[in-house]
């Protein structure tokens, strides 16, 4: 009898030390591309600090940090939506919006407080309009409805600003836009507390866990009883308070309240997103991912600034930055899912 067919214990022996290594490669090329966001932006300014004598400046280094600020909580509110599948375009138009209408509210009532309040509920107003026509509206994408409230937002502020800059701003909003402590920019420290509010939110709340289930799996999210309606709601309200923080911090920097901020600013918070290694599948990612991409896009404009580059060239460098960084969450897809298939083959 032929036995040609039979495997002996010595090929079963090589052939799980073939699929073990190759585990062992797809694991280490998963781990490259989760923690290489990270690690370019450490090479990065590595380099760019040998490149340039005034990079590592203390006045340099606290500009990268305000200038980022902005943009990073954001990109931190942009990120919840993506998580979900979704994406948010209105948000640099309703920064502009919100510090509009902070400024037109301080210009009546003396009251920091209130002008603070005003301006996160604007952003709210709006994130809660979006999120609603969304769900409710049962729109086929939030790519409409963000779309549209980025063309009616910024006719607002247009209309309400007389199309010029507000000037004045409460010195609450001052010192938390343009202040400092110890050289440290306050923007940069309310950057940080807002990523770790977020970030313990997300990460040991039920809510969180709902966001990445219904990013994950929108169906099976709502079959096992999760909110989802709720949840996406929450999302775009969340985006939109941070585009009213990210008034705040942009009005204190210019002492004023214009209908130009934010100008493309949600393209900034989504390359940001992406670059930082959240992927537009949903369900992946955390907020560092948000942090991390805002400080690369930051580092390298304040780089190419500082070695003369034209402005041109700082688009382009982004724009092929982010077509990378798709290119890294592809693969990182492939990769993932040959190991499900050599860890099925494993336990077989």
């Amino acid at each position: 009898m032929k036995t040609d067919n039979v495997r002996s214990p010595t090929d079963a022996v090589q052939d799980d030390r073939s699929l073990a290594a190759r585990s062992r490669w797809i694991e280490l090329g998963l781990a490259s591309l989760r923690f290489g966001p990270g690690l370019i932006l450490v090479v990065l300014v590595l380099i760019l600090g040998l490149c340039t004598e005034y990079f590592f400046t203390t006045r340099n280094i606290g500009n990268v940090l305000a200038q980022t600020a902005a943009i990073a909580v954001l990109a931190m509110g942009q990120h919840l939506v993506i998580l979900t599948r979704g994406i948010d375009l209105s948000v640099g138009s309703v920064l502009a919006l919100s510090a509009v209408v902070g400024a037109l509210v301080y210009r009546q009532v003396d009251s920091g407080t209130l002008t603070i309040v005003v301006m996160i509920a604007t952003g709210l107003a709006v994130g809660f309009v979006n999120g609603f026509a969304y769900v409710w509206g049962r729109l086929p994408h939030p790519f409409i409805i963000t779309l549209a409230t980025l063309s009616i937002a910024r006719g607002l502020a247009l209309e309400l600003a007389g199309g010029a800059a507000i000037p004045g701003m409460p010195s609450i909003i001052l010192f938390l836009g343009g202040g400092s402590i110890a050289g440290v920019p306050v923007s940069a420290l309310v950057t940080c507390t807002v990523a770790l509010v977020l970030a313990i939110i997300t990460r040991s709340v039920v809510w969180g866990r709902w966001i990445y289930s219904v990013g994950g799996n929108p169906e099976a999210a709502r079959r096992t009883g999760i909110p989802t309606k709720t949840v996406l709601l929450s999302v775009y309200m969340i985006s939109g308070a941070m585009a009213g923080v990210g008034a705040i911090l942009t009005s204190g920097r210019t002492a004023a309240g214009s209908p130009l901020f934010g100008n493309l600013a949600e393209l900034d918070s989504i390359a940001a997103v992406i670059i930082g290694g959240a992927s537009f599948l949903g369900g992946r990612g955390n907020i560092g991912h948000a942090l991390v991409g805002a400080l690369m896009i930051g580092v390298i404009r304040n780089a190419l600034n500082l070695l003369n580059v034209d402005i041109f060239f700082q688009l382009i460098a982004i724009g092929v930055i982010i077509v990378l960084a798709v290119e890294a969450d592809v693969i990182r897809g492939t990769l993932e899912e040959r190991f499900r298939v050599l860890q099925s083959s494993r336990a077989k």
